[in-house]
């Protein structure tokens, strides 16, 4: 296979808001700095794509016809009838396969790039997140928008979503330094689209509750907003605990994801939380230093689970101003 048509999008991290940026209520994500890559190639039959990144037992294989929607998406965006051509896509990098780390974000913005390299369409990153965003509706159901904005653009992001259907709000957070994480994985392959639509479901049915929880939800980011901003850590790491509680109260979190975070806090991470959709899928926790990310890191790894060592806060030369 000659690789013509060649793409990339980060993997992310949900620092704070899962669930609630889905109804408006901000959040705030970090890129990671690990990457899908794609390669796209007109030939052979039909639409193929081969899947060779490394991940949790079974994702590849329990993502498949979503992933094969997410493709027909991503072409019906382009102005290609998927029907008309034959395609073979080739996802690898070194953003493992996990659940809730913005993997299929990441893949999708990938896949756009090399498809619209391949095909000569030129993009720019506004319009390849605006097609990634078609490609997550097949994950997702409803996305909030803040998987595949972090995929396109990088870096440590404000996200609100317009719930007018206008443009998201997205505005750059700068630390004064990048700070060490951990990514801890469950090994359940999470249905997202089946936690977002449980929790809007949970939502219509107790309104004032959620009405209550939301409304701390918001409290909390906007906290967080300024602790990062100060680069007070050990607040930030207390937002994050809160952050867990509330995403408990939602009904999206599982024994493992709790069994985790608790494991991080024991080993002295400065706060924990699911991340991503929740249901299974990752934890993360914040770890400053390489040696504490390195103890937190082993303890979860001597209790059986996989282990993502990266941090937040780091700027790549890939991301533009048009955030």
């Amino acid at each position: 296979m000659s690789c013509l048509g060649k793409g990339s999008g980060f993997g992310k991290v949900i620092l704070f808001g899962e669930h609630f940026v889905v109804h408006g209520v901000p959040g705030i994500v970090s890129a990671i700095d690990s990457t899908a890559d794609a390669i796209a190639v007109r030939g052979g039959s039909g639409i193929n794509v081969v899947d060779v990144r490394k991940g949790a037992r079974g994702y590849v294989e329990e993502k498949r016809q979503q992933q094969l929607e997410s493709v027909e998406r991503i072409l019906h965006a382009l102005g290609v009838d998927p029907k008309s051509i034959s395609l073979q896509i080739r996802l690898s990098g070194n953003l493992p396969g996990f659940s809730g780390i913005g993997a299929s974000a990441a893949s999708s913005v990938a896949i756009v790039r090399a498809v619209a390299e391949e095909l000569g369409i030129i993009l720019s990153d506004e319009r390849v997140n605006e097609i990634a965003f078609e490609a997550e509706k097949a994950y997702a159901g409803t996305p909030s928008g803040i998987d595949n904005t972090a995929a396109t653009y990088g870096g440590l992001l404000w996200f609100k979503k317009n719930m007018e259907g206008g443009p998201n709000i997205v505005e750059r957070i700068r630390l004064k330094e990048p700070v060490e994480i951990i990514i801890g994985n469950t090994g359940i392959v999470a249905n997202t689209k089946e936690m977002v639509a449980g929790v809007a479901a949970r939502k219509r049915e107790r309104p004032e509750e959620y009405a209550r929880l939301f409304r701390q939800a918001e409290e909390v980011a906007f906290a967080a907003r300024e602790a990062l901003t100060r680069f007070d850590l050990r607040k930030v790491g207390a937002l994050m605990n809160e952050n867990h509680r509330l995403l408990q109260e939602i009904g999206v979190s599982c024994k493992e994801l709790d069994h985790l975070v608790r494991l991080a806090l024991e080993h002295g991470a400065y706060g924990a939380k699911l991340t991503g959709g929740g249901g299974g899928g990752c934890m993360t926790a914040l770890t400053p230093t390489k040696a504490l990310q390195e103890k937190v890191a082993g303890a979860i790894e001597r209790a059986g689970f996989q282990v993502l060592r990266t941090k937040v806060g780091v700027e790549s030369s890939a991301v533009t101003s048009s955030a």
